[in-house]
């Protein structure tokens, strides 16, 4: 490389005067540009390890003194409602193994509850969630549906998933 440029320097191109000096050039050699290389990589793969870029990039998480654990995969930016607030949300409720057991997606329409009528894990999880933001709420038995469980849709002691979009607080 560094003799191609050599000699392409020192040639005379078509229209420029013989008096004008040669283009600068940057001579690298093929051992310093790998060198140059493997340094960003290891910046790269050293700033992807660090806390602050894996926090980034991680969804935010708190598990509530009830145990129940809420999963923010988009956060609002509007209010929070309270334990006496009525929500109009869409959600998708599933058991552990995956099955689904209910969804206003499915039905196509979002629901509304009034938060201080369903069960703890609602009540307590959605005042975590703006308006405008999404959630992933686990739910152990004891804040769910208990030992009664929910009819033959939900089993008793049944830990519960729900996907969560706080669409609006109505009241």
């Amino acid at each position: 490389i560094i003799g191609v440029q050599q000699q392409h320097s020192r040639r005379q191109r078509p229209g420029l005067s013989a008096n004008l000096a040669p283009p600068l050039t940057t001579h690298i050699t093929m051992k310093s540009l790998f060198a140059l290389i493997a340094l960003a990589a290891s910046l790269s793969s050293a700033y992807a390890a660090t806390p602050a870029a894996s926090a980034a990039s991680a969804p935010a998480a708190e598990t509530l003194p009830s145990g129940v654990k809420i999963v923010h995969t988009l956060v609002g930016t509007g209010p929070q409602p309270t334990a006496a607030s009525t929500v109009r949300v869409h959600y998708r409720g599933t058991l552990t193994n995956g099955t689904e057991f209910d969804s206003s997606y499915k039905r196509n329409a979002p629901a509304s509850f009034p938060l201080n009528r369903v069960v703890p894990c609602w009540t307590e999880g959605l005042q975590k969630i703006k308006v405008g933001g999404k959630a992933v709420l686990t739910c152990p038995p004891a804040t769910a549906y208990g030992e009664r469980g929910a009819g033959n849709a939900v089993p008793p002691n049944a830990t519960l998933t729900f996907e969560v979009e706080l669409l609006a607080i109505e009241k």
